[in-house]
């Protein structure tokens, strides 16, 4: 299922959802919803819990398929794709989970040489040179030999993050690499999702809740809620927005477009109260 040369020619997105709907059974999660992740660029969802961030990664990677609507990947639909096209997709795409999925009984070496032995035919040199180049670049190169038991979270997370971009994808995406982190360990993940995405041409889209650095890494923001898109832009435009979402997004407040409780029935029904 090749893309349409010309569509990729002219597209300045890497990934759209073009009128895409989704949820769990009857539980709507997206609702005809669009949106663009811009080629080069790094690109934020955010939003509160629940609002359909993560599916989103799980939609563009194909582990979930959209009910109605389109998700481009480079010009072609992912909803459509046979197993042989999505996992040609794949082969473009890294990912990031959101605590790291480190294989436990893998060395550092070994976890992140896997996708390289499993989807490559390349010599065990070579395979050596690459592996010691991408954790280099994440400034693990040292602790190849230790186990995942033995590093910290934030050193798991940069591993992982080695793995992901072992293959030279073109798409990196991050399901909330700042979760758990200390200051520290905070501040350097946001500087390598920034670095890399430069140095290496990439695209990258990261779930955050992490306001300050999201903000200071990200070319793109993206909010969502209620299954739509807030508002969408430059971290400067989404600060100046007047949207009441966005402002209670990002002042904390427990209720507002965001609701605090549940759809469901009347406190009154469900107490079996009656109303004087």
């Amino acid at each position: 299922m090749a893309p349409d040369p010309a569509s990729k020619t002219h597209s300045a997105s890497l990934v759209e959802l073009k009128r895409l709907t989704f949820g769990y059974s009857d539980r709507l999660i997206l609702e005809n919803m669009s949106l663009s992740i811009p080629k080069g660029k790094v690109t934020a969802l955010m939003g509160a819990s629940g609002g359909g961030k993560t599916t989103i990664l799980r939609l563009i990677g194909g582990q979930n398929r959209a009910q109605s609507g389109q998700l481009l990947f480079d010009g072609a639909d992912v909803t459509t794709m046979n197993q042989e096209d999505l996992y040609a997709a794949r082969r473009r795409m890294g990912m990031l989970f959101q605590f790291g999925a480190l294989f436990a009984d893998l060395s550092v070496f070994e976890n992140v040489a896997f996708p390289l032995r499993e989807h490559t035919n390349l010599p065990e040199a070579l395979i050596r040179d690459i592996v010691l180049m991408k954790l280099n670049a994440v400034g693990l190169r040292g602790a190849r030999d230790l186990m995942p038991s033995e590093i910290s979270g934030g050193m798991a997370r940069r591993i992982a993050l080695a793995r992901a971009i072992a293959l030279d994808p073109e798409l990196v995406m991050y399901d909330e690499p700042f979760s758990g982190l200390d200051p520290i360990s905070l501040g350097t993940a946001a500087r390598l999702i920034r670095s890399l995405n430069d140095t290496m041409g990439l695209t990258s889209v990261f779930v955050s809740h992490e306001l300050e650095q999201t903000f200071a890494i990200a070319d793109h923001v993206i909010i969502l809620a209620n299954g739509k898109v807030a508002v969408e832009g430059t971290p400067e435009e989404v600060r100046q927005t007047s949207d009441p979402l966005v402002y209670q997004y990002v002042h904390a407040l427990p209720d507002g477009p965001v609701r605090f409780h549940y759809p469901g029935v009347s406190v009154h029904e469900d107490f079996g109260l009656t109303t004087v």
